[in-house]
Parts: C-alpha cells; sequence; structure tokens
C-alpha cells in the first residue's frame, strides 16, 4: 500500500511540474509565439482525458476545454463544427511534443490510462499518441530537457516542389528562422519548430478536420496584420474581437493549412 501511494504521488508530482511551466513562449522579433493547435474534438471527454494523462493543464475560458503545455495550448471544441478525418492525409500529417525521457513518461501516460504506440522499428526515443478521432502526436526525447513535456513541433507534408516555398513563406510571414534538422527544412518560431516533408501529392486542406488548424499568438494585432497584408497575406475573414477579449482573424496558407492570428486576452478559469 505505502508503495503505491508513493507512486501515486510521484505520478502526480511529476505531472504538476509538467504545467509549471504551462504559457507560451516569448514573442520573436515581429512578435510572434507559437500559440495552439484546434481541435474539432468528437468526444471532447476523451480528448481531455488524454491531454490531462499527458500533463495537461484545463482552463474552461467562457466555459470551453482548453488544455495548456509549456509552448501551446489545446482548443477542443470549434462552436458547433464538425470535424472529420484525422491528420495523416491532411496537410498538416501530425504535431509533437518532446519529453525529457520517452520510457518513463510513456509509463506514466499508461498508468493515467493514455493509449501509447511505440515508436518507429520500436525506436525507444520515440512514440506516438493518436486522439480517438484521429489527430496523430510524435513524442520525442530530450534527456537534456529539464520538464517533462513541452511542445516541440508542426509536421506538414507537401509535394516536393512546394518544400522551399513554404520554408520560405513561413520565414518571412512568422519571422521564423529557417534551417535543417537530419538533412529536412525547418522553420523555427518560439514554442515549435515547423518541419516540412515531401508527399507525392497535395495533401487536404486542414479546414474541417479534426485538427481544423494552428495558431499563432502576436503581440500586435494591428500590427502583425498590416505586415502580411503588405506582404500579400489575405485574411479570411475580418479582424473581430471574441467574447473572451482575444483579437483574432484567420488566413490561409498557399497549402491549405487554416492558421488563426490571436492577440489572446488573459486566461481565466
Amino acid at each position: 500500500m505505502k508503495t503505491t501511494v508513493f507512486t501515486a504521488l510521484m505520478l502526480a508530482s511529476t505531472l504538476a511540474a509538467g504545467t509549471a511551466g504551462a504559457q507560451p513562449a516569448p514573442f520573436n522579433e515581429v512578435g510572434v509565439t507559437m500559440g495552439h493547435w484546434h481541435i474539432i474534438s468528437k468526444d471532447v471527454e476523451a480528448n481531455k482525458k488524454i491531454f490531462l494523462g499527458m500533463g495537461g493543464k484545463l482552463f474552461m475560458p467562457g466555459g470551453q476545454p482548453l488544455m495548456m503545455f509549456p509552448g501551446v495550448y489545446i482548443n477542443l471544441t470549434l462552436g458547433t463544427e464538425k470535424g472529420e478525418g484525422g491528420t495523416q492525409g491532411s496537410v498538416v500529417n501530425h504535431v509533437g511534443f518532446i519529453v525529457n525521457n520517452v520510457q518513463e513518461r510513456v509509463a506514466q501516460w499508461k498508468a493515467a490510462g493514455v493509449a501509447v504506440l511505440p515508436g518507429t522499428n520500436n525506436r525507444l526515443d520515440q512514440a506516438f499518441v493518436e486522439t480517438p478521432d484521429g489527430v496523430r502526436i510524435e513524442i520525442l526525447e530530450d534527456k537534456t530537457q529539464s520538464m517533462p513535456i513541452r511542445h516541440e513541433h508542426v509536421h506538414f507534408f507537401l509535394p516536393e516542389a512546394e518544400v522551399p516555398k513554404a520554408v520560405a513563406w513561413y520565414a518571412k510571414t512568422f519571422g521564423g528562422k529557417a534551417g535543417t534538422r537530419n538533412n529536412a527544412p525547418v522553420v523555427d518560431v518560439p514554442g515549435a519548430q515547423l518541419r516540412f516533408n515531401k508527399a507525392d501529392k497535395a495533401q487536404a486542406p486542414t479546414r474541417h478536420r479534426v485538427l481544423d488548424h494552428i495558431g499563432f499568438d502576436v503581440k500586435d494585432h494591428p500590427a502583425f496584420v498590416k505586415k502580411i497584408e503588405a506582404e500579400g497575406v489575405k485574411l479570411d475573414e475580418p479582424v473581430r474581437k471574441a467574447p473572451s477579449g482575444s483579437v483574432i482573424t484567420y488566413i490561409t496558407d498557399p497549402w491549405g493549412t487554416r492558421i488563426e492570428i490571436i492577440e489572446r486576452a488573459p486566461l481565466t478559469q
């Protein structure tokens, strides 16, 4: 019994530590940081259980569930809309977290009721979590990391000829730093690495899929919108103020990724 209680306390302590740094990364030079993934959950409670089990912190702004991890928010509903189709087959093929020890985190998550898939070819420093509605989440390892889990990447799949164009577009639009990882192109923005893989054909747009869009938080919404419009980026809808006080609009990248641009009001429960 003592061992069981001790284990439970250690698990609770570890998960709490994982949420201690649950806030966006600092803004970059153009006032951008990674904001969120927006999931249109078919089963909100099942998704909530997964993210809580992985160490996320739950907020209920306006009565809507919002999970938070270091570097990213995860919205679980989008009004009355329903998403069809998981991430695989869409422009955003998967998203990813990085942990300090994959095998330790996997054991904890399984104890919390989270189903975890093994890494490719049973790699011990990689695992996958997939939500019941098909959002694929890669888990990678950095043993030098001080926190148990943080947001790491968004992985785009594009036709080969489009990859360099996308790298240039994301670097310019969001002030990202282009580079490479394992000889593959990436763009780094605060809180996320945007990765680009070759696909055999154009993938489906994200709009109306379960992972409907990703979002970037901006420091000064009017200034950022002015910047991107001057660069030829068209807004999907007029800028508006949400009931929460956040200022938002949407754009769609040239390859079909829907992106929310938000100056976020302070979170309250």
